[in-house]
């Protein structure tokens, strides 16, 4: 008589709990970049009157300015195409390199350095936080639209198991989701609750850390506050090119 062999009904569930397992990139880059998003955002919205991170908070501003019939920031209205621009760019270079996977995070990483870095020659050239509604203040601003741009966009192609480390929105409701479900006594409605709170309150944390620090850079040095998310962005870069020629 033959005898029949069943696979542990665990082996399934083990592997894709191997597959969903994030490496160590996974979990301290994203916290990397909402600081930078957070620095970004706030530096650009103190010292150039738009949210280069949100284009949610710039349509708001500009349906609000419209109707009280107020002068819009042109980079307020700009930001919107310039950011669609900025992601379908963001895009074309990466199919254009035939990369993927680690290989396409570093040069989306590097990407989003270089047109940092950017922002930050041209500010401390051009000072234009001095006009902001001004078109070397616009110029300005569509560069650091364009670099969250590339942000949004290299986390969906190179890391698409993260977060969004810009719209806190979404993970400040996964947090308050994944704290009353460990919280409750009751079955859980939101899988992966752990993992999940973990790294949303890692990445509001980061956010709001970035925008505090900035906060303090602009007050103290002016259009220079643009030299921490411009050093920060080239922190990923410089680690991933170490680690690639050990």
């Amino acid at each position: 008589m033959s005898t029949i062999q069943s696979t542990p009904t665990h082996s399934v569930d083990d592997a894709s709990h191997g597959a969903a397992t994030p490496s160590r990139s996974e979990r301290w880059l994203p916290t990397m970049l909402s600081v930078i998003a957070g620095m970004v955002d706030l530096i650009g919205f103190l010292s150039l009157g738009i949210f280069t991170a949100h284009i949610t908070g710039n349509i708001v501003v500009i349906g609000a300015l419209v109707v009280r019939h107020n002068r819009v920031n042109p980079a307020q209205i700009l930001a919107i195409p310039v950011f669609i621009l900025a992601v379908a760019g963001t895009w074309l270079l990466a199919r254009a390199s035939g990369r993927s996977g680690p290989g396409l995070l570093r040069l989306l990483l590097l990407v989003q350095f270089l047109l940092l870095t950017c922002v930050l020659i041209f500010s401390v050239s051009t000072k234009p936080s001095a006009n902001p509604d001004g078109l070397i203040g616009c110029i300005a601003a569509m560069m650091a639209v364009s670099a969250m741009a590339c942000q949004f966009a290299l986390l969906r192609l190179g890391l698409p198991v993260a977060p969004s480390t810009a719209v806190m929105t979404g993970n400040l409701t996964n947090a308050v989701l994944s704290f009353l479900d460990t919280t409750s006594r009751t079955q859980r409605l939101t899988a992966g609750h752990t993992a999940r709170s973990n790294a949303s309150l890692h990445l509001l944390v980061g956010f709001f850390g970035g925008c505090v620090v900035a906060a303090a850079a602009v007050t103290y040095l002016g259009d220079w506050a643009w030299s921490l998310p411009a050093v920060l962005a080239g922190v990923p870069v410089a680690v991933r090119m170490s680690a690639e020629n050990l």
